[in-house]
């Protein structure tokens, strides 16, 4: 069969399709992130949205089936790149990895604000799916903390709560800068540091085969 008639192969109509599909997509779900970022869920309607978009509303219902799904379609493909920021500082020594984790977090709500009150609030009221989520997000930044702290992501029960607890602590502080901007981001870092530094020494306390990492020079 000739090469260039193969189905889904590079310059084939299929791939073309499929490329012209997710670019539209992407276009979509980034206006929808200015559109929520200055206006409420339940002020936007599907014809607000298909008209601001410039496109016609059942383009909107092809892509994501309800505003709804929409709306998820946003907040996860936001948190994708937090998460992959989290992930992407394995080659960095472990205080400098803490440090790159903290600042790129800080960075990620600053400049998507909708999309972290969202998902760190839980939503449209208490939305399941957004809380979702939250959830693996959570879960996947633990795991990050978790093996740059001891080469490991199967956490003890205790290790587990603790580190939820400073990370709720951060979801709160981080909350409340982007609110009102009053602090440097790198004085929030430093706190923000400084406090898992702490827990990581109370959870060696009780969780002797979990020592804390040896405190980053001043």
């Amino acid at each position: 069969m000739n090469e260039g008639r193969q189905r889904g192969t590079s310059g084939s109509p299929a791939a073309r399709g499929t490329a012209r599909s997710q670019a539209r997509r992407a276009e979509l779900i980034a206006t929808g992130r200015t559109l929520f970022a200055d206006t409420s869920y339940d002020a936007l309607s599907m014809d607000d949205i298909a008209r601001q978009a410039g496109v016609a509303k059942g383009l909107i219902y092809y892509y994501f089936t309800n505003k709804r799904g929409y709306y998820l379609a946003i907040i996860e493909d936001a948190v994708a790149g937090l998460v992959e920021r989290a992930g992407a500082t394995h080659d960095l020594p472990p205080a400098a990895r803490v440090q790159r984790t903290v600042d790129g977090y800080l960075r990620y709500a600053q400049h998507h604000q909708a999309a972290y009150r969202a998902l760190v609030t839980g939503g449209v009221g208490f939305d399941a799916e957004v809380m979702a989520i939250r959830d693996t997000v959570r879960a996947r930044l633990l795991g990050t903390i978790a093996l740059g702290a001891w080469g490991r992501t199967d956490l003890p029960p205790l290790a587990r709560t603790a580190l939820t607890g400073w990370l709720s602590g951060v979801e709160g502080v981080t909350l409340d800068w982007i609110a009102e901007q009053e602090v440097p981001r790198e004085t929030v870092v430093t706190l923000l540091v400084r406090g898992l530094g702490d827990t990581f020494r109370l959870i060696e306390e009780f969780e002797p085969a979990c020592p804390a990492p040896p405190r980053p020079p001043t």
